[in-house]
């Protein structure tokens, strides 16, 4: 089994560990994306892969953190370190607006 581009933490912090492999974060149905670079972190507007595969082939990880081997349910709130060092907060209760994405800590290396 090849090593996932990401690993889990407390009840609600992804962290993102290969820079080849964006992230596509997935919260639900209702929730929009979340694509993670070694860059940073945005909402994505582009087209969601139907499987894992298709997303490999678009140098995307798809993580659904509603599956049981990520979390197991949908998320409020949700945590993502990035690779350039920063965390974010992800407050899904304010999509729409600049609370939505937030850097949380900056440099938690």
């Amino acid at each position: 089994m090849t090593e996932k581009p990401f690993i889990t933490s407390g009840r609600n912090t992804i962290i993102h560990k290969i820079r080849k492999l964006d992230l596509l974060v997935i919260n639900g149905d209702e929730h929009p994306p979340i694509i993670v670079t070694y860059k940073g972190i945005k909402q994505y507007e582009g087209k969601i892969p139907e499987n894992k595969r298709e997303a490999k082939m678009m140098d995307m990880e798809l993580v659904d953190v509603t599956t049981g081997d990520v979390f197991g349910d949908e998320k409020t709130l949700l945590f993502i370190q990035t690779l350039n060092g920063k965390e974010y907060k992800i407050d899904y209760s304010k999509i729409g607006t600049s609370m939505f994405i937030k850097i949380h800590q900056d440099s938690i290396f």
